[in-house]
């Protein structure tokens, strides 16, 4: 009917699209948005994005629905529009979602980041990844720190993770403690990003209302350091943009959405892993970066991993238990700790394949790309029991968590814990510190004195 708002649907996972929904469609009278759909996150569907943050025209809230049922909630709800809001997608899998879009009868869209990146005065770094498992959290951690040590006040955002319940308290979410993350009751997910700053002393920043977001931020902070998630584009428009590629996966920097988008708009890539990938996949990558990006200062890095106890592996049998994204919906077969196992010389990593309980073993069979890893899947509490019993019942001596979480707060585990991280070191091209000084140069004017 001419004059009446267009039905649209948000296609989601727990994250951009409620940004999306906020900077775009939230109290917009030309749109009216019948449900969001749920992917990738387990417990996410069957939710509500709550009226307190809806705002006025949807007094009952939005309804949050399985993906799997898209084109009867198309037919069902007569949508006109359907927005892809959600990342760490192959072009394939865009490709299969437009195609159920368009023969359910509906329009399909991407917004862009002029409509999504926020505008702010204050100097914004961001650091996003080609695929979740590059190796962004360690670059993004580390130039925190070197910024931190020229004087700077940083503030940490990280990309958005809807997991918990959604209600009008979590709009904006400050973690300046491991206490703060119990009072909102963050997953096992959630936790693996914000421990880490918070143990190295920075207040970290995320939650639904990234327009909230950035007007507590803007009071406490000289620079943002934008944390991204996935491969998703930033929150906020940033002045200095670091893509990084995974030298284990080539192909990835222009074969996956929106991971090609970030090379397209980095000012820095860093080949990570290069350590560990044979000599073409770094020189492919590299090809690919300057093909479509020709401006971009490549580096190369290593990740090294390493453990506080290397002896508590040693001579060992091991289970190993991974940060759950990555080798779920990231791709990635293992990550670190699979690497300290090997590195330190286990006498076995148990495949913990057969004694997998609940939702662990529904990952297996979803995602069969993954090694003989347990992915750190604990959504909720039930997700949490099912990776507890999952690694009791493994018969090893030891867990070797790639996780940075401690598990043994969360968790009531039989078998000691030996945490591997990943640390990265730029070999060749650009050193961090190198690309945090262009930055800084580059946002002077709007630098206080130190």
């Amino acid at each position: 009917m001419p004059g009446s708002p267009k039905r649209v649907l948000i296609l989601g996972a727990g994250g951009r699209d409620f940004h999306n929904f906020n900077v775009v469609f939230r109290d917009n009278p030309s749109y009216r948005v019948v449900a969001f759909t749920a992917a990738q996150i387990p417990g996410v569907a069957g939710r509500r994005y709550p009226p307190e943050l809806a705002g006025s025209l949807y007094p009952s809230g939005i309804p949050i629905l399985p993906e799997e049922d898209l084109e009867k909630i198309i037919r069902d709800q007569a949508v006109d529009l359907a927005v892809l809001a959600y990342s760490d997608l192959s072009y394939e899998d865009v490709g299969r979602i437009v195609s159920r879009v368009l023969s359910a009868g509906a329009s399909f869209k991407i917004i862009g980041p002029r409509e999504t990146m926020l505008l702010t005065s204050k100097p914004v770094i961001a650091v996003t990844a080609v695929r979740t498992g590059a190796g962004k959290s360690t670059v993004s951690r580390a130039i925190a720190r070197i910024m931190r040590g020229k004087g700077y006040r940083v503030v940490p955002v990280r990309h958005p993770m809807v997991y918990v319940a959604i209600t009008p308290d979590i709009a904006v979410q400050r973690f300046e403690s491991l206490e703060d993350l119990d009072r909102y009751g963050v997953t096992v997910e959630e936790r693996e990003e914000y421990e880490a700053y918070i143990k190295m002393g920075f207040t970290v920043y995320a939650g639904v209302d990234y327009g909230a977001v950035l007007r507590e931020v803007e009071k406490e902070s000289d620079i943002i350091l934008w944390d991204g998630g996935n491969n998703d584009l930033p929150f906020f428009k940033p002045d200095f943009m670091i893509t990084v590629a995974d030298a284990l996966r080539p192909g990835q920097e222009v074969g996956s959405f929106p991971g090609e988008v970030n090379v397209r708009l980095a000012d820095a890539v860093i080949i990570n892993k290069v350590d560990r990938a044979p000599e073409e996949n770094v020189r492919r990558i590299e090809e690919n970066v300057r093909s479509i990006n020709p401006k971009a200062l490549i580096s190369e890095a290593v990740s090294d991993v390493e453990v506080d106890n290397p002896e508590m592996i040693s001579g060992k049998r091991v289970v190993v238990v991974e940060d759950s994204p990555t080798v779920t919906h990231g791709g990635a077969p293992y990550g670190a700790g699979y690497v300290a196992a090997e590195k330190y010389s286990a006498a076995e990593i148990v495949d913990p394949r057969p004694y997998a309980k609940g939702v662990i073993a529904e990952m297996y069979r979803e995602y069969p790309h993954m090694g003989p890893v347990v992915p750190s899947t604990g959504y909720t509490p039930s997700q949490l029991r099912d990776l507890e019993e999952t690694l009791n019942s493994v018969p090893a001596d030891v867990i070797v968590s790639g996780t940075p979480i401690d598990l043994e707060r969360l968790l009531n585990l039989n078998k000691p814990v030996v945490k591997a991280r990943f640390e990265v070191k730029i070999v060749k091209g650009p050193t961090l510190e190198e690309l945090v000084d262009m930055f800084l140069d580059r946002v002077k004017d709007r630098l206080p004195l130190i």
